[in-house]
């Protein structure tokens, strides 16, 4: 079990997670239905991140419609908050907009927490500003290195960051998309994730971290701006200051609808806006994996994480489920190629999924 359980972890086994799965999510509907005689019982603890925290709400709710024995809390405080709580067996499950980091999955290992990770859909991250600025279109990794990099701290306006971005664009050309400077001499006020947020990290990962290390700086953001792992209180910050800026999972920025304005980005092939269908086809350039992560013991010994498991594991009822409350193509969610492969996989794996079933009982 342990060795079986590392691969997992570690990523190195995919139709073994799958085979896991089918074994540990043994629910009354082979398809990865809800229960059709409402026989599923139990409570499960789902925290993380905010922005999976909508997916996992809708699915439970849905599920519970099906299965009044059935209950939940989903909450979404941030993605390291929520694994801080899953490594010390606080949680059932964890949901994550980003892959677990090294020292988290020690923490789970110390603690003796086995999980399996599902990637269950894609998301774009958005940069905002408010509807009110007419000035900005579009920004380029360069330009989010000068004014929301570790170099840009004290910086009040925009055009406080003119001399860095003629700085970045002599050293790195157009490498990281072209500068937008000069800026406008209004004042700019930031709110985003904090620390705390999968989408910090993301968004660093992807926008400043190279940037940063061909400058000799930490990967990180400046540290003088509004921060909230609360989206929706990102989104209240942009829309209170005409020239705000700031960044959110595309799902809450298209939620805000004309409230704020999303803006394009260009990391060196051009500017492209965000969109379910740019984040689809690979060209907008700040997309990133969204994650559950699942406690194996509980899905082992627990029906109620088992059967809610099994809806993740299955592609059309899980699009069924989010459709109920999202316009899933207008959030810039795309499923997984591993959640659309792990049933067609599972079905072709039964004698291997028998033999994981000893194990778990």
């Amino acid at each position: 079990m342990t060795n079986f359980t590392t691969a997992v972890r570690t990523g190195l086994a995919l139709g073994a997670a799958a085979a896991l799965l089918l074994a540990a999510c043994s629910s009354p509907s082979a398809s990865g239905q809800p229960s059709a005689d409402g026989g599923i019982s139990g409570e499960i603890y789902v925290s993380g991140s905010s922005t999976v925290e909508p997916i996992s709400n809708a699915v439970a709710e849905k599920f519970q419609a099906a299965n009044p024995g059935f209950d939940y809390v989903v909450e979404g405080p941030g993605t390291g908050d929520g694994f801080a709580k899953f490594c010390k067996g606080e949680t059932d499950i964890s949901d994550a907009s980003r892959a677990i980091k090294d020292e988290e999955a020690q923490a789970c290992a110390d603690n003796g927490i086995e999980y399996v990770e599902l990637k269950i859909a894609f998301d774009g991250l958005s940069v905002i500003t408010s509807s009110e600025n007419t000035a900005v279109e579009c920004l380029s990794f360069l330009d989010l290195y000068a004014l929301l990099g570790p170099e840009s701290e004290n910086f009040e306006t925009w055009a406080d960051a003119n001399s860095l971005a003629a700085e970045l664009a002599a050293e790195l050309g157009g490498d990281y998309g072209a500068s937008h400077a000069p800026y406008q001499n209004v004042p700019l006020a930031v709110t985003a994730p904090g620390e705390e947020s999968g989408t910090f990290d993301s968004f660093v990962e992807i926008a400043l971290d190279k940037i940063a290390g061909a400058r000799d700086q930490d990967g990180t953001t400046r540290p003088d701006y509004t921060a909230s792992a609360n989206d929706n209180v990102i989104i209240e910050g942009i829309t209170g200051t005409s020239s705000s800026l700031g960044w959110v999972g595309l799902a809450f920025a298209d939620s805000a609808g004309d409230e704020i304005k999303e803006i394009g980005i260009d990391k060196g092939d051009g500017c492209v806006g965000p969109s379910a269908e740019t984040v689809s086809d690979g060209s907008y350039p700040i997309a990133r994996p969204l994650f559950i992560y699942v406690n194996l013991a509980r899905a082992a010994t627990n029906e109620a994480v088992a059967a809610y498991v099994e809806v993740f594991r299955s592609t059309p009822l899980l699009l069924q489920l989010i459709a109920v409350y999202f316009a899933l193509p207008l959030f810039g969610l795309t499923l997984s190629p591993f959640v659309a492969g792990v049933a067609a996989l599972a079905l072709n794996m039964g004698a291997y999924g028998a033999e994981m079933q000893k194990y778990l009982r």
